[in-house]
């Protein structure tokens, strides 16, 4: 049987292959390279789209939102992500990982510029929505480009490195904030977060396409790359459970993370700084977890490593919502963001492997960015709630999510280690 037969009969509900070993090279030049390129991204593009939430009492006073409305800029965010992120992800299986993601990174940090000269709430909306077009392109395309950079035998954990790109921008934003705010206030803020653009054109001048896709940009395509998803039963039951996966990953997330200074603001009564301080130690708690998954997905497999962040989130995420005193805050945010943001570079991981080079950016970019748009309410969500309930009920009903995602791994992924990618 051929590798490429192997991959195609690895599927939902099969048992793990034993993939040959001539891919098991160390990573090469390229491969640190992309990867540099791909975390940096991540970072900046976390940075811009976390800046929100700390920003959000400040717009709040200035421009009187409610609790939904104020949660609903951030659901805008998210929902242009969907658009950007199926738009950009084709583009880059047609154009190049390496030219797409450069304008990723120029729209999304453009237009966060632009959000500091709001006048209200709409036009606020407007521009945190074309923000998203450029945020939904990011992750995905730096997704696949790690992945066809890296060997099979250390792909998870290559790709958890561009993970940790998430929670350190959200650490750059808890930093970053408590110090621009008062001196430059909200809009200021918003205009520092255009700087990245400098990134998109440095990423064009120092990096090449990967030689898996240069190749592929010499063979005739068969079809549109969108199509090659639900390309039969396999495919479609695959890519049900990979929206599952990514719905309930950003729900979970941005339902947490765009709340959480807000949270512990009115519910502790802590000001701006120790806000900052208790989310970058639950960010912290983020960055070990999602390494600990890269490890783990190479060494146990992705199936089983997906099973104990998913049961580790449901339990810490209701544990957490109980909590009062402030180190138990501490200390729980921290272990929390373990499980909560821990497989995210599992997602990407097994989207590479899934899917083929001519429709990888398509599904890296596509169906995370699909999820995150149902992902993308949880804001909205948890605000509705917290409303009529309280924020620790919200919370609370939050933790359900990880159950979903445990019964679409159970019965719609199939493990993936070592495939190598076709």
């Amino acid at each position: 049987m051929s590798s490429i037969d192997q991959v195609e009969s690895s599927t939902t509900g099969s048992p793990a292959v034993e993939y040959p070993t001539s891919q098991q090279d160390k990573p090469a030049r390229y491969a640190y390279k992309a990867l540099a390129a791909s975390l940096a991204g991540n970072i900046l593009d976390t940075f811009d789209n976390l800046l929100l939430g700390f920003l959000l009492v400040a717009i709040s006073a200035e421009f009187h939102l409610s609790r939904p409305e104020a949660g609903s800029i951030a659901t805008a965010t998210l929902i242009g992500a969907v658009v950007g992120g199926i738009l950009f992800g084709i583009l880059s299986d047609y154009f190049g990982r390496v030219r797409v993601l450069s304008w990723t990174i120029l729209i999304f940090a453009g237009f966060t510029g632009l959000c500091g000269l709001a006048m209200g709430y709409w036009d606020l909306m407007i521009y945190r929505t074309l923000a998203g077009l450029g945020i939904g392109g990011e992750w995905g395309i730096g997704m696949a480009l790690v992945a066809e950079a890296w060997p099979a035998s250390n792909r998870a954990r290559g790709l958890s490195f561009v993970g940790i790109g998430g929670p350190l921008g959200v650490l750059l934003a808890a930093f970053v904030t408590p110090v621009l705010l008062p001196l430059v206030g909200w809009r200021g803020t918003f205009l520092f977060g255009a700087f990245p653009a400098v990134l998109a054109f440095m990423l064009r001048r120092f990096l090449d396409e990967p030689e898996i896709y240069q190749r592929q940009t010499h063979r005739a395509r068969s079809t549109f790359s969108g199509w090659v998803l639900f390309k039969d039963a396999e495919h479609i039951k695959s890519t049900f459970g990979m929206i599952i996966l990514c719905a309930a990953q950003s729900f979970g997330f941005f339902g947490l993370l765009i709340w959480l200074p807000t949270y512990l603001s009115s519910q502790f009564g802590y000001s701006v700084t120790q806000s900052a301080a208790w989310t970058a130690v639950t960010a912290i708690g983020m960055i070990i977890g999602i390494l600990l998954f890269g490890e783990l997905a190479d060494r146990i497999g992705r199936r089983p490593a997906f099973f104990v962040y998913q049961a580790g989130a449901f339990i810490m995420v209701l544990i957490y919502s109980q909590l009062t005193s402030q180190y138990a805050l501490l200390i729980g945010g921290g272990i929390m963001g373990v499980f909560v943001n821990g497989m995210i570079a599992g997602l990407g991981t097994l989207m590479s492997e899934l899917y083929p080079t001519e429709a990888r950016g398509t599904a890296e970019s596509g169906i995370f960015n699909v999820g995150r748009g149902f992902g993308g309410f949880g804001p909205l969500v948890v605000g509705i709630l917290a409303s009529q309930y309280s924020f620790s009920a919200a919370i609370a009903w939050l933790s359900s999510i990880y159950l979903i995602e445990m019964v679409a791994t159970a019965f719609l992924i199939g493990e993936r280690k070592g495939a190598p990618l076709t």
